[in-house]
C-alpha cells in the first residue's frame, strides 16, 4: 500500500529537497513533450512546420493550464485531510475530483475538435502554418481526455507526498514521445501532425502505467467505484481550491498567447522565434515552477496541522535555493541563448529573433524564484482566490498592455516585447508580499485567540 509523507514534523530542508527533486524531473520530462516535438520538427521541417507547432502548443497549454489548476483542488484538499488525520474523506475527494474531470474532459474534446479552425485563426496562425495549427489541435483535442486522466493522477499523488511514482510514469512517456516524434515526423514527414499524434500518444502510456502501479500498491485510504460520485461538499471545496488557480493559469497562458499573436502578425521568422523561446522558458522555469508545486504540498500539510511558522520557514528555504538557481539561468539564458536556440531550428535568422525574445525571460529568472514560491505558499494556505487576482493582475493589467506598446515601438524588437514578463512578475511580487504580510497577521491573531480558549 502507499504511504503517506509526513511533512509536519522533523527537518524542513532536506525533505523539501527530496520532495521537489522528483518533481522537477518530472517536469523536465514534461516540458520535454512539447519541446521534443518542436525540436524533431525543427530539425526535419520549415519555419512554418515551427509556427503551427508552436501555435499550437501554445494554444493546448490554455487548456493544460486549466486542467493543472483544477487539479491542484485534489492536491491542497488531500494533503489538508491528511495533515487533519482525516483519511477516510480521501478517498471521497478523489471520487468527485474523477466526476468533475469526466465532464471536463467531453467538453474540451467536443469544443475544440469542432472549432480548431476558428480558434487556429483567432491566435493569429500564419497563412503558411494555418492547416498544420488545425490539424494539431485536432488530435490533442481528441486525446484530452489522458492529458485530464494524466494531471488528475498526479494530483493525487502530489496530495500523498508522492512525488516519484509520476517521476517514473512520465520518464517512461517521455520515452514514448520522442519515439513518436522520430517515427510520424523524422520517417513519415507528417509535421505538425506527427508531433500531435506522438504527444497524445505518450500521454496514454502515462495514463495506463499510472493505473497499473495504482492498483499494485493501493492507496493509504479506502478507494472503492461507491467514492465515485459528486460528493456535494467535497466537489464544492475542489472547486473552490482548484478553480481560482485554474482561472488564474488560464489567463496567464491566454497573455502569453495573446503575445504569441503579436509575434505571428510579425511574421513566420518572429512566430517561430517566440515559439521556441516560449519552450526554452518552460525548461529555465523549471526549478522555480518545482519548488511552486513542493511548497503547496509542504504547507498543506503543514496549514491543516495549524504549524503557520513551520510553513513560513518552508517558503523561506525555497525562495533562497531558487534564486540561487534564477541567478544562472539569466547569465544562461542572456548570454549564451544562441546555444539554445540553435538546439530547435538550423534557420539563422529564427535561431537569433528566439534568442532576442529569451534575454527577457532571462530577466524574468531572478523574479519568478521569489514570485513562484510565494504562490505555493499562497495554494497551500487556500487562498488561492488571491493567487488568481495577483495573477489576473499581472496578466492583463501589466504584460499584455506592456507587450503591445513593446511592439509599436520602433525600432521594434522581440526583446522589448519580451520584457513585458519580468515586468509583470515584478508587479506581482509586490502584491504577494503585502498579502504575506496580512495573512501573517491573521493566522497570528487566529492562533493566538485559540491559544487563550485553551
Amino acid at each position: 500500500m502507499s504511504e503517506v509523507s509526513d511533512f509536519t514534523k522533523g527537518k524542513i530542508l532536506s525533505p523539501l529537497l527530496k520532495f521537489m527533486f522528483p518533481i522537477l524531473v518530472a517536469l523536465f520530462l514534461q516540458t520535454m513533450y512539447g519541446a521534443v516535438d518542436l525540436l524533431v520538427v525543427g530539425r526535419f521541417g520549415h519555419a512554418a512546420d515551427v509556427s503551427a507547432v508552436s501555435t499550437g502548443s501554445q494554444v493546448m497549454m490554455v487548456i493544460t493550464a486549466m486542467i493543472a489548476g483544477l487539479t491542484m483542488g485534489i492536491t491542497i484538499l488531500i494533503g489538508q485531510k491528511l495533515g487533519e488525520g482525516k483519511r477516510a474523506e480521501a478517498g471521497n475527494v478523489v471520487g468527485s475530483g474523477i466526476c468533475i474531470f469526466a465532464v471536463v474532459a467531453v467538453v474540451i474534446t467536443a469544443v475544440f475538435v469542432t472549432f480548431a479552425p476558428a480558434v487556429s485563426s483567432f491566435a493569429n496562425a500564419p497563412a503558411e502554418a494555418f492547416d498544420g495549427t488545425v490539424s494539431y489541435l485536432r488530435i490533442c483535442a481528441a486525446g484530452s481526455a489522458f492529458i485530464i486522466a494524466y494531471n488528475v493522477i498526479g494530483g493525487v499523488f502530489r496530495g500523498l507526498g508522492d512525488s516519484k511514482t509520476p517521476l517514473i510514469t512520465v520518464s517512461i512517456a517521455c520515452v514514448a514521445n520522442i519515439v513518436g516524434d522520430l517515427v510520424f515526423v523524422g520517417l513519415f514527414k507528417m509535421a505538425a501532425t506527427g508531433a500531435a499524434l506522438a504527444t497524445v500518444f505518450a500521454q496514454a502510456i502515462s495514463v495506463i502505467l499510472s493505473i497499473v502501479i495504482i492498483k499494485r500498491r493501493g492507496l493509504p485510504f479506502d478507494f472503492s467505484l461507491k467514492s465515485i460520485k459528486f460528493h456535494k461538499k467535497l466537489t464544492s471545496q475542489i472547486i473552490k481550491y482548484g478553480a481560482p488557480i485554474a482561472l488564474q493559469d488560464v489567463l496567464v497562458h491566454i497573455s502569453f498567447l495573446v503575445i504569441m499573436m503579436i509575434g505571428n502578425s510579425m511574421g513566420v521568422v518572429a512566430s517561430a522565434g517566440i515559439g521556441i523561446s516560449e519552450k526554452l522558458a518552460g525548461f529555465i522555469m523549471l526549478i522555480p515552477s518545482s519548488f511552486s508545486q513542493a511548497v503547496s504540498a509542504f504547507v498543506a500539510q503543514n496549514y491543516g496541522a495549524k504549524k503557520y511558522d513551520r510553513s513560513k520557514k518552508v517558503l523561506l528555504y525555497a525562495v533562497g535555493l531558487s534564486l540561487c538557481c534564477g541567478v544562472f539561468m539569466f547569465y544562461f539564458s542572456v548570454f549564451h541563448g544562441n546555444l539554445l536556440s540553435g538546439l530547435f531550428s538550423t534557420e539563422e535568422d529564427v535561431v537569433m529573433a528566439s534568442w532576442d525574445y529569451l534575454k527577457a525571460y532571462g530577466i524574468d529568472c531572478l523574479f519568478t524564484a521569489i514570485m513562484f514560491s510565494m504562490v505555493g505558499y499562497f495554494n497551500g494556505c487556500g487562498q488561492t482566490t488571491f493567487v488568481m487576482i495577483q495573477g489576473i493582475v499581472g496578466a492583463f493589467c501589466v504584460r499584455i498592455p506592456v507587450s503591445y506598446f513593446m511592439s509599436k515601438l520602433e525600432p521594434v524588437s522581440l526583446f522589448k516585447v519580451g520584457l513585458a514578463t519580468p515586468a509583470s512578475t515584478l508587479v506581482q511580487i509586490v502584491l504577494c508580499v503585502v498579502y504575506f504580510v496580512i495573512l501573517s497577521k491573521k493566522l497570528s491573531a487566529g492562533k493566538n485567540s485559540l491559544e487563550d480558549a485553551m
